[in-house]
């Protein structure tokens, strides 16, 4: 089965490793949406990166990771919900050009002015708890590099990430070291740094084309047979955007009817795409007459009631 994130705990609970692979979840993001390849490879490892993250964290909300740029990018954007359902997008800046091998920090980062953003969002099941957002300088070589960096920094957990990114997948591989609770003898203590060396050790060797072409238990195997691993239930992961021709159909009555007709004076039709997953809804004149006549019957009230 495709499409799951799978965790595993060392031994002597010291190293935690979590593996992502989504082809189905990422075609589904991709089908409405055509960005040049260096900017989809951006894209799906930042996807991949918000997966691994979001499973570690005990709440029931939301975590969003931007990429936001100076350069001919200006905003990469993944939303991964408590759920594992995510949804991602890309804003190229117009009038620029993107070049073929174009990396992370020349598409992102041209001017120096480029924002690496994190923002937990509780949701609306906690409403006694607000929304955490922390804002960093876009620095790295690769979306990895800038989430280590981040996680090193910002929240103190050594972490390491392996990302890749293609056409038909993206995945991607996380190593932490949890922190020491009480009771930690000084032998313990250097066992557990001899797990997370050696555990970095042998994920090193990992190869971006063997994380896009083998699945998940096969890779973890390859890595690490002659570690003692802990494994949890896989949890399925799902590409899901909100975006429905109801929420559309809302917003254009928001515009009025003569907004509406303006348009169709124009042409024959009205086509909308999601400013998110890019998926197209079409209105003709018939749909969008049909818009006011809902609206007028929603607004008369019931005579029957009234008397």
């Amino acid at each position: 089965m495709t499409d799951q994130l799978k965790k595993y705990l060392f031994e002597d609970h010291s190293t935690r490793a979590q593996a992502v692979k989504l082809t189905s979840a990422w075609q589904t993001g991709l089908a409405h949406q055509h960005y040049p390849e260096c900017v989809r490879q951006l894209l799906g490892e930042l996807v991949a990166a918000s997966v691994l993250l979001t499973a570690n964290i005990k709440f029931e909300g939301s975590l969003v990771l931007q990429l936001q740029g100076d350069g001919p990018v200006a905003l990469i954007v993944v939303e991964c919900n408590a759920d594992l359902s995510i949804r991602a997008t890309a804003t190229l800046r117009e009038g620029h050009d993107i070049p073929v091998d174009g990396t992370l920090q020349s598409l992102l980062n041209a001017h120096g002015q480029g924002r690496f953003i994190v923002v937990l969002d509780p949701g609306k099941k906690a409403p006694h708890m607000q929304p955490y957002q922390g804002i960093v300088p876009l620095e790295g070589a690769t979306v990895a590099e800038v989430l280590e960096l981040y996680m090193r920094n910002s929240e103190q957990l050594d972490t390491r990430l392996w990302l890749a990114s293609n056409a038909e997948h993206c995945a991607g591989l996380l190593m932490q070291r949890l922190p020491n609770h009480g009771g930690t003898t000084a032998t313990s203590a250097e066992a557990h740094e001899s797990t997370w060396e050696r555990a970095g050790h042998l994920a090193s060797t990992l190869k971006t084309d063997e994380l896009l072409a083998l699945d998940t238990d096969t890779l973890i195997h390859r890595l690490f047979w002659e570690e003692s691993l802990i494994a949890f239930e896989p949890q399925a992961v799902r590409w899901h955007c909100p975006c429905t021709r109801e929420r559309v159909a809302d917003m254009l009555r928001m515009l009025g009817r003569g907004e509406i007709e303006s348009m169709l004076s124009e042409q024959d039709h009205i086509d909308i795409a999601c400013n998110f997953c890019g998926k197209p809804y079409q209105f003709d004149a018939v749909d969008c007459a049909g818009l006011f006549v809902e609206s007028a019957n929603i607004a008369q009230p019931d005579r029957k009631s009234v008397h």
